[in-house]
């Protein structure tokens, strides 16, 4: 079936972003059409509806195809434990708690299998399938067995765009260089090129545009803008960007770990007007808040002793001495009780860790990870909450007498201290809703609270992500390279040797 895959030159070339554009711009065509990334490294991870686990950026690039998310969208996902291993995820279930590099790479070509089986689905349900590489096609030390980038293109004979971040600088030779490492068979799947994050007149790009497109043999298809104020849910790394911000606020301050993830569950406050939010990294100076807010974690157990020798203990108990309120979002609610016991090695050695100590708790890691869809009510407010969960601990305790909230058969989940300044659960996504944002911003000391509506507003953002597809890109050369797929064209199968730069 039709497929188009687009590579960048770099991580976060804007990939993602351009994905979901596409996503949505050919449903907008009335196309069925599905995301699929065939690996993707990242801690923020998304429940499907199959109870399966992939990256957030396709649970957003299915929303952007008017679909549920399934695992089969991204079949591989890497969770980073450490700066050499990570958990392998096929398929939306866990293989491996930890692997190594090496060993991920030799085992690359056993994967290809799940990979493929997962995009026949795909292609067999759907219209047309929109690919997302991962990393850069360049990194030739990568290229044997690669199944992210060109190496699952030549297995399914998929046509390639490759997209240019010009705000990183030498965009055209990003954009050069790329085609000039690859093989011929590599270079002739090529079909086109985006620049992406253009700030100015573009007119001004327009002599090394047609310098590239001689040199290539490749089409520009455009230039996309840099656009202030959007939102779209970041794969890996931490969007620090506060929306507009007007009348009284809340001061959240939230400590960036080693292996801090799902730190997306922050963006509905980064864009509400009237909280603050700070991510404090080690070394910055932390200012004065109103809540500080504990973060899931890949690797609890290091993070917490992370925390502790940063001296964020200290800085807690002296928050809460002066009436700050503090929060614990499911690696972070873990650390918030007395001890986290890890007896069968989970997350790293097998041994037990002191908490924090603000929640009369004690988690047990277990080798089972729990991937729920859940809709639910906070204990505030009776706010009505849409989330999930992904954690592999079962946490007990005295204070959980006293729920963070209810899920629809009655069980609760998380808790309070007792003198309501602490609290904690495991549910990822509770500031989504607007009635639960509310209600926790209200908890932590802001009297009132304008609501914010964070469904519409990244649906107006994917809205706005297909109109720039229309009006910057080529629209009918994009169709056509989509529909005619990997056909061979004229275009040289190398850079012309010998071609003068202007």
């Amino acid at each position: 079936m039709p497929s188009l895959m687009v590579q960048g030159c770099t991580s976060d070339a804007g990939k993602s972003t351009i994905v979901t554009g596409i996503c949505r711009w050919l449903k907008r065509q009335g196309a069925s059409v599905a995301p699929f990334k065939p690996q993707n490294m990242a801690l923020n991870s998304a429940v499907t509806v199959d109870r399966g686990e992939i990256g957030r950026a396709q649970a957003v690039q299915a929303q952007a195809c008017g679909l549920m998310p399934i695992s089969d969208m991204n079949p591989v996902l890497l969770k980073p434990n450490s700066d050499t291993g990570s958990q392998v995820i096929i398929q939306g279930k866990a293989m491996t708690d930890d692997m190594k590099a090496m060993a991920y790479h030799a085992f690359k070509p056993k994967v290809l299998n799940a990979v493929l089986e997962s995009y026949r689905r795909l292609s067999a349900q759907y219209e047309y399938v929109i690919i997302e590489g991962a990393g850069s096609p360049a990194e030739i030390n990568l290229r044997e067995g690669d199944i992210a980038n060109m190496g699952f293109a030549e297995a399914i004979d998929a046509p390639v765009i490759i997209v240019a971040d010009i705000e990183r600088g030498g965009v055209f030779a990003h954009l050069a260089g790329t085609c000039a490492v690859l093989s011929p068979s590599e270079r002739n799947r090529i079909k086109g090129f985006i620049v992406n994050r253009f700030r100015g007149d573009p007119n001004i790009l327009a002599p090394g545009l047609d310098w590239l497109e001689r040199y290539s043999g490749k089409p520009v298809l455009g230039v996309l803008p840099y656009i202030v104020g959007f939102h779209l849910e970041a794969e890996d790394a931490i969007d620090r960007r506060q929306g507009e911000k007007s009348g009284q606020t809340l001061k959240i301050v939230i400590p960036v770990t080693p292996r801090i993830s799902n730190h997306t569950d922050f963006d509905p406050l980064r864009l509400h007007p009237q909280a603050e939010v700070f991510f404090a990294r080690p070394g910055e100076p932390v200012p004065p808040a109103d809540l500080i807010i504990l973060a899931g974690s890949k690797s609890v157990r290091d993070d917490l002793a992370f925390l502790v020798k940063q001296g964020w203990k200290e800085r807690l108990y002296r928050h809460l001495r002066y009436g700050g309120k503090v929060l614990g979002i499911c690696g972070g609610y873990q650390m918030l009780g007395h001890k986290v016991r890890d007896p069968q090695g989970i997350e790293s050695v097998p041994g037990d860790s002191l908490g924090l100590g603000l929640l009369d708790l004690e988690t047990t890691l277990m080798p089972e990870k729990l991937l729920l869809n859940v809709e639910a009510r906070l204990a505030l407010e009776d706010a009505p909450v849409k989330g999930y969960e992904i954690h592999a601990g079962v946490t007990e305790g005295p204070d959980r007498a006293r729920p963070f909230l209810f899920k629809p058969n009655g069980d609760p989940d998380g808790a309070f201290s007792a003198d309501n300044q602490v609290a904690g659960g495991y549910l990822h996504g509770v500031f989504e809703s607007s009635e639960g944002l509310s209600a926790i911003l209200k908890w932590a000391g802001l009297p009132e609270v304008n609501p914010l509506d964070y469904w519409k507003t990244r649906e107006e953002d994917i809205d706005n992500l297909a109109d720039l597809v229309e009006d910057r890109l080529n629209p009918e050369l994009l169709l056509s390279i989509i529909q005619k797929g990997n056909t061979r064209d004229d275009a040289p199968s190398a850079p012309l040797a010998g071609f003068d730069a202007p």
